[in-house]
């Protein structure tokens, strides 16, 4: 990637971050409208900005290109699952909190910033991999990752699949496949809805490091090496990986931001609804969101 334009968009969503910290920390945007501006992106800008980058005929992947970058996610997943049992104990994490590291590793924030931060600095047939992960994370999380954070105890709720992201994704595929054009008067509406996505979600990402105990994460040592080898080593060894198989190098591109983008709150909502402590999710939250604009340039330039 190019040097300086992943650290001109990176750097602009850094600033969209600040704001978001300023007006968090000005009470600005308070707990009860950050609730309803991240339900607002969550549902509706977020799956209307993977509808926009399919709808306005950028995407020039063939078949064969949406194929592979489906088989690579279902096998990046499938490895993430592995490294999600070993890497908790590798770091000597407490027993009662391995459960945690586990959705950690697996479970990142594809979506509310994989989405926004992807349309910033990949061409567009760099959504492909944004898509396919969507529906690979969603698919997955209401299977295995209810089950580990439950102990088993709770089962796949399919209503919870469903989710407007997830329907979204899987429609924004079809449109690529089937080549599926709509009216200008759609297509332009929908893709107003999707432009306030990036400013919207990163202004959210401000004010959550804003309220969080931020200070309290980053004095964890395991907290660092997990960062160090999961946002970091790992995406850096999928980049090797994928440029040694001759992938196209938007779809390695693709595939190396989703592995490098911080821990997502989808684990931490749900095991708050389970009524568990999450001092270790929302930490890890804060510190690698924080981490992550400097982490996400290192792979994009260094590695990518």
């Amino acid at each position: 990637m190019g040097f300086l334009t992943v650290v001109q968009q990176m750097g602009m969503i850094a600033v969209l971050v600040a704001i978001g910290f300023f007006v968090g920390k000005r009470g600005i945007v308070n707990s009860v409208s950050s609730k309803s501006i991240s339900t607002l992106v969550v549902d509706i800008c977020n799956p209307a900005l993977m509808l926009t980058s399919v709808l306005g005929g950028q995407i020039t992947a063939d078949h064969a290109e949406l194929i592979t970058a489906g088989s690579v996610a279902i096998i990046f997943y499938a490895v993430l699952v592995l490294v999600g049992l070993i890497l908790p104990i590798l770091l000597r994490v407490e027993k009662d909190n391995r459960r945690f590291y586990n959705m950690m590793c697996i479970y990142t924030n594809v979506g509310f910033i994989g989405i926004p931060v992807t349309h910033a600095i990949l061409p567009p047939d760099g959504m492909l991999c944004v898509l396919v992960c969507n529906v690979m994370y969603n698919l997955l999380f209401y299977v295995h990752g209810v089950a580990i954070l439950s102990g088993g105890k709770q089962k796949m709720q399919p209503s919870q699949i469903l989710s407007p992201g997830t329907i979204s994704a899987v429609l924004s595929i079809l449109i690529v496949w089937f080549h599926v054009s709509l009216p200008e008067v759609v297509t332009e509406t929908i893709g107003y809805v999707g432009n306030a996505t990036v400013f919207l979600s990163m202004l959210l990402l401000g004010v959550s490091i804003a309220r969080s105990g931020i200070l309290d994460g980053i004095k964890s040592i395991r907290l660092w090496m997990f960062i160090l080898i999961r946002m970091v080593g790992l995406p850096a060894l999928l980049a090797f990986v994928l440029k040694s198989l001759g992938l196209d190098p938007i779809i390695t591109a693709g595939m190396c931001l989703m592995a490098a983008m911080p821990v997502g709150n989808m684990p931490l909502i749900q095991a708050e609804k389970m009524g568990e402590d999450t001092t270790v999710l929302s930490h890890a939250i804060a510190v690698t969101t924080a981490v992550s604009i400097l982490t996400i340039t290192l792979i994009m330039v260094v590695f990518v």
